[in-house]
């Protein structure tokens, strides 16, 4: 990765909870290089944020300041430096980038302000950016887009505007209840799309039971041997499946758009056409590159 040929005229960087994401981006917009690492916001303390970035984009730096783009979790209170939200509805990137101060000349950061809603009371930070890629790529679309990870967020747009959304900590519960639970026994690695669709109903129309089902996994798992990848995807259809019961009034008759990594991003598109609602797929880390870059272009290239 290190060379001439990867100097980035400017990096733009997706910095979430579990990841982080860099691409060295040349004059004409043309992608040099990219990179990723497991150093998101949960792994680190505010002053590690600068080295970590450093470690992961050195090679791409030239001479003088890099302009450096960055959207997500970096922004955060727990973050490089805290950003300002933009209270919905507004365009997803209503604030202009905030200039933050490092100690490295050699980088010139600038961080996206995320979105906020008063009541119901929400956040958002990276998915605004993903957001103005999908408009960007899909102009004049109107509908409800669906932005799947460890929040996913259910998210209304109307005439290029973010008008409401609400975020559920799916990712995340499903990380916690199948490596600190006593689930942990019963899950393992694999797929069953049968026992995923399964699962899905099963909350779909009840999802008050789902704590109880939740422990079935784990009973059936003793006095029957169900298999682990087979309580995996009950496990993900018993919590996508009551997401999608609370999130009903964003998708149902609605046109929607699922925007994720290729592996999540499928199983809500599978959960949404077993409703009976087609969904148009877009790729998480491409909407992302295609939000941040449509901003660089409308401040003419400015750090």
């Amino acid at each position: 990765m290190s060379g001439a040929t990867n100097t980035a005229d400017w990096i733009a960087v997706d910095w979430g909870t579990t990841r982080l994401r860099a691409w060295a981006v040349a004059p004409d917009g043309a992608v040099l290089a990219e990179a990723a690492a497991d150093q998101g916001m949960a792994a680190l303390a505010p002053a590690d944020y600068e080295p970590a970035l450093l470690d992961l984009v050195a090679d791409w730096l030239g001479p003088g300041a890099t302009a450096v783009l960055a959207c997500g979790m970096v922004g955060s209170r727990q973050g490089w430096a805290e950003v300002p939200y933009a209270p919905v509805p507004c365009r997803p990137l209503a604030l202009a980038p905030v200039a933050v101060a490092g100690t490295d000349p050699r980088i010139a950061l600038r961080i996206v302000p995320g979105l906020c809603q008063d009541r119901p009371a929400d956040v958002m930070r990276g998915e605004e950016t993903q957001i103005a890629g999908v408009l960007a790529a899909v102009p004049g679309f109107d509908g409800v887009l669906c932005l799947p990870g460890t929040h996913t967020k259910w998210v209304e747009i109307s005439a290029g505007e973010v008008v409401s959304f609400r975020s559920f900590m799916t990712g995340e519960l499903y990380r916690a209840l199948s490596a600190a639970t006593v689930l942990r026994h019963s899950t393992g690695p694999g797929w069953q799309a049968e026992a995923f669709s399964t699962a899905l109903a099963d909350t779909l129309s009840r999802p008050e039971g789902l704590a109880a089902r939740l422990f079935t996994i784990r009973a059936e798992g003793l006095l029957h041997g169900l298999d682990p990848a087979a309580a995996s995807a009950r496990l993900s259809g018993l919590l996508i499946g009551a997401e999608l019961a609370a999130a009903r009034p964003y998708w149902l008759g609605r046109e929607v758009a699922v925007i994720g990594a290729p592996a999540l991003a499928g199983r809500y598109a599978e959960a949404l056409m077993l409703q009976g609602v087609p969904a148009r797929r877009e790729d998480g880390a491409a909407m992302v590159l295609a939000g941040l870059s449509a901003l660089h272009r409308s401040r003419g290239g400015a750090a």
